[in-house]
Parts: C-alpha cells; sequence; structure tokens
C-alpha cells in the first residue's frame, strides 16, 4: 500500500526521535550550559559582552584571554574588547519553493567569519567596529542575504550621559544591528548567512524600571562585493520601544511599542504600491512557576497606495516544564494568526516589518502573514548542555482570499490557485549542544507536507536538514 505524503514525513519523523532518543539515553559527563537560560559569557549581540562577563562561572580560562577586556590609561574604567564568530552551516532541500520553481534539491554551505573591536573610554564614549565574511559554496535558495565577501557588518559610536542614580539617556550613531521583543518584528535575521543591519540613530533611556528606546534608520542592503552595502534608499524604519517589569505580578515583564515603516514598491496578493504601515503593539512575557509565557498583539494601519492598512496579529508561546521528570520536558504550544485579505477596501495583509526568518522553524518556509498555525511541541533537556525539540505546525490561510508568503515576505502562490485553506504540517525536529562556552552544534529536519491549498496548486513537500556550528570568542 502506497504511503500518501503526509504519512511518510510522519514516519520520516517518527524514526528520527526514536534514533536520538536511544542516543539520548547513553551515560555522559558532558556538562556546561543550560539552554532555557545560557550561562555563557558571549552575548547574541555582540556588543553587549561587557567586563563583568569575567565573573560568570562558565568564563573561559584559555589562550583568547588576553583579547579580552584590555584596560586602558586613558580615564577609569577604559578598555578594549576584541571578539569574533566563525560559523559554517550546511543546508540541504529537497524541492525549495515547494518545486514551484525551476530549483530541485541542492545542498550548499554557508560560512559566516565575524570579528570585532570594541573601545570605551571611561563610561562616557564608546565605539563599536565588526566586519564579515559571508561566502557560499554553492547557489542558495537566499543569495542576497548569503553572500558578502567583506564589508562593515557594524559600526557606531555611543554618547553615554548619566541622569540620576541608576539611570541614563545613551545617543547612538552609525551601522549597528537591533533586536527587539520576542523578534516577530525586529530581529538580526540570524538564519541567513548576513545578519540585518541598520544604519541610523538611536538613543535609549535605561532605569532599574523600564528600557526606551528611539530610533530613526534605514536597513542595509548586503552586496556580494567588498564594501559595498549601503543603507536601502527606499525604506526608512522608526520607532519608540519599550520594555519594563510589572513590579505588582511577579515574573511579569511587558513591552509596549509603536514602529513606523515607509517602503517602496510593496507587494502583496492584492497589488503593488508604496506603503507606509504603522505597527502599534504590546507584548507580556515572563514565568509563573512552571509555567512560562509570551503573548503579542500588534494592529496596523496606514497607508497602500491610495488604499487604508488594517491589519493585525496575535501570537503565543505558552510552555510548561516538568521539573520532576527525566529531561525535565517542556510541554510547548505555539498559536499565531496573522491577518490577510483581497483586492478592494481596506488592505488587510499584516506585514511583519524585519522579522525572525525562523520564527516557525529553521526552514524559514513560511511568513508570519495571512496564516493560522497551531504548534504543539515538547522539548527534553537530558543534560545541561543538551537540549531537542520535537512539534508539528499544522497552517491555514487566514483568508481565501490571499495568498501564501514566504519570509520576509514574498508571495509564492496567489490567491487565484484556488479556495482550500488548509496548508500542510510542518514536522520539526532540532537538537542543540552547548559543547563549551565557545562552542555551540545544531541539527534541524523539518518536512512540510502540503495539503489542501498548497497541494492543489501543484505543491510538493519540502524535506530540509540544516547542520551548523558556531565557534564565538
Amino acid at each position: 500500500m502506497t504511503k500518501t505524503p503526509m504519512a511518510a514525513g510522519a514516519t520520516c519523523f517518527v524514526a528520527i526521535v526514536m534514533v536520538l532518543s536511544a542516543l539520548l539515553s547513553a551515560p555522559s559527563r558532558l556538562g556546561a550550559q543550560v539552554l532555557r537560560n545560557p550561562e555563557t559569557p558571549y552575548h547574541f549581540l555582540r556588543y553587549d559582552d561587557v567586563p563583568s562577563d569575567q565573573n560568570d562561572p562558565y568564563w573561559p580560562q584559555d589562550f583568547w584571554s588576553p583579547l579580552k577586556f584590555i584596560p586602558l590609561d586613558i580615564a577609569p574604567g577604559s578598555y578594549i574588547n576584541f571578539g569574533g564568530e566563525d560559523r559554517e552551516r550546511v543546508e540541504h532541500f529537497g524541492n525549495p519553493f515547494f518545486g514551484l520553481t525551476p530549483r530541485r534539491n541542492t545542498t550548499y554551505d554557508l560560512h559566516r567569519l565575524l570579528f570585532e573591536g570594541d573601545l570605551h573610554i571611561g563610561d562616557t564614549f564608546r565605539t563599536f567596529i565588526q566586519f564579515g565574511n559571508h561566502l557560499a559554496t554553492a547557489p542558495s535558495t537566499s543569495p542576497p542575504t548569503d553572500v558578502d565577501r567583506l564589508d562593515l557588518q557594524q559600526g557606531f559610536a555611543d554618547l553615554r550621559a548619566p541622569i540620576g542614580q541608576d539611570e541614563s539617556v545613551t545617543f547612538r550613531g552609525g551601522r549597528q544591528e537591533m533586536l527587539f521583543g520576542s523578534a516577530r518584528l525586529v530581529d538580526v535575521r540570524e538564519g541567513p548567512n548576513v545578519r540585518l543591519s541598520f544604519d541610523g540613530g538611536r538613543a535609549f533611556y535605561e532605569s532599574p524600571d523600564i528600557r526606551v528606546d528611539a530610533f530613526v534608520v534605514r536597513p542595509v542592503v548586503p552586496k556580494p562585493g567588498v564594501f559595498d552595502d549601503y543603507s536601502d534608499p527606499g525604506q526608512a524604519f522608526w520607532g519608540l520601544y519599550s520594555v519594563m517589569p510589572v513590579r505588582p505580578v511577579p515574573g511579569l515583564s511587558a513591552d509596549l511599542y509603536y514602529l513606523g515603516l515607509d517602503r517602496r514598491n510593496a507587494a502583496f496578493d492584492s497589488g503593488v504600491a508604496n506603503q507606509t504601515v504603522h505597527s502599534v503593539g504590546t507584548r507580556l512575557w515572563g514565568q509563573a512557576g512552571a509555567w512560562d509565557y509570551n503573548t503579542e498583539g500588534v494592529f496596523q494601519f496606514g497607508s497602500f497606495g491610495a488604499r487604508d492598512i488594517r491589519a493585525w496579529t496575535i501570537a503565543s508561546n505558552t510552555g510548561y516544564t516538568i521539573g520532576s521528570l527525566w529531561g525535565q520536558p517542556r510541554l510547548g504550544l505555539q498559536a499565531d494568526a496573522a491577518s490577510g485579505g483581497g483586492p478592494g477596501g481596506a488592505l488587510k495583509d499584516f506585514y511583519p516589518l524585519f522579522p525572525k526568518y525562523a520564527y516557525f522553524t529553521e526552514a524559514q518556509i513560511n511568513a508570519p502573514i495571512n496564516v493560522v498555525d497551531v504548534f504543539p511541541s515538547v522539548t527534553i533537556q537530558p543534560r545541561r548542555d543538551f537540549a531537542v525539540t520535537a512539534g508539528v505546525d499544522f497552517l491555514w490561510r487566514y483568508s481565501t482570499r490571499d495568498g501564501f508568503y514566504q519570509p520576509p515576505g514574498v508571495l509564492l502562490v496567489p490567491s487565484s490557485a484556488n479556495t482550500d485553506r488548509f496548508l500542510g504540517e510542518q514536522y520539526n525536529l532540532h537538537a542543540e549542544w552547548q559543547a563549551t562556552a565557545h562552542i555551540n552544534v545544531n541539527a534541524v529536519y523539518v518536512h512540510f507536507t502540503q495539503a489542501g491549498f498548497l497541494k492543489s496548486a501543484g505543491a510538493k513537500s519540502i524535506d530540509y536538514l540544516g547542520i551548523w556550528t558556531a565557534y564565538i570568542f
């Protein structure tokens, strides 16, 4: 009896889970980081590294130490810090873009090499410079964000002014990475090879009770040559983002924000026009006992050519960790809805601005536009340095008058293909090993079983395998 694509994908998924479970049952003496709260002195945004990181119990005492936080006799508290990263990522796609383009099975390696210097003069002045080298061994599925031979990844200067006890204002100008909240709207684009930077100005106020960021920037367009990246003249991005603890409720924090984006020739299923979109949102997140939660809602308004914009999204990620069981399993449920709509009247497509491409899975197959999904998962962490997550994401179109989009917001299948709503299931298996404070290893398998709308449009199932390791210092 011939198996359906869904059954074949499920069988493969279960087989991999069984193999990993067997491997995890083997004894081991490895132990370093806790993946749920990584105990590593190296930050995801490298400009957040500070001398106090050396007090971390996992600070690596190795040959890189002479390059870290070198004191300078300029002013009290002055120092220079050097660091870098080498990431090698191998990706394989079976039927990328669901086989709807000429691309067929493809395998390639993405090489990323970063090196930075961070100079602090007292507590007032700081300059951070980071250079990047990004290469692909074969044509990847996203060349514009994968190849950049040599360029300035980040280069900015800070002026900091204390304005009270434990309070300060910092003014920043230049090229910089930005990440806000759960990275649903503003992210560094870690999945692709070239991380996203912005050119412009930023100011932020910090106190024990709140942090507020204000910025006016343009996204940087990566080019494959040497020092040829530039600010995108077709986009302007500005906003105000605040984060604060809600002290009456232990463990609860709240984000409140406004983000504005102006871009030329924005393309949706219903047409192409200049777009000015304003996003107003809030995020409630935290932990209460064994529960963790992260819920976000956004409303968008503005103009799309001669049309108004009326769009929205709501997203949640909730988990319950059973600490008394082997592997401390976390039972998770991610649920999202993002509006969409057809021609005529207001534009109802939610636009995710500069999102985390791997918001759903590392395969980066679908964008949070015109979609509803329910994504149950389980994460098992049998050792302090190793964790495995398995889950299945069920996806539907929000509106049958709108199409299917891929990151960051590219229409792949138009609404005219058919009237089905269901899109399919996305099976996800992700293993992560924090081998040392320097070395992180990931392996991901994703199988997208096309159904309903995609299947009727001629789409084939997608298989994705990604393996990457990063060395950071």
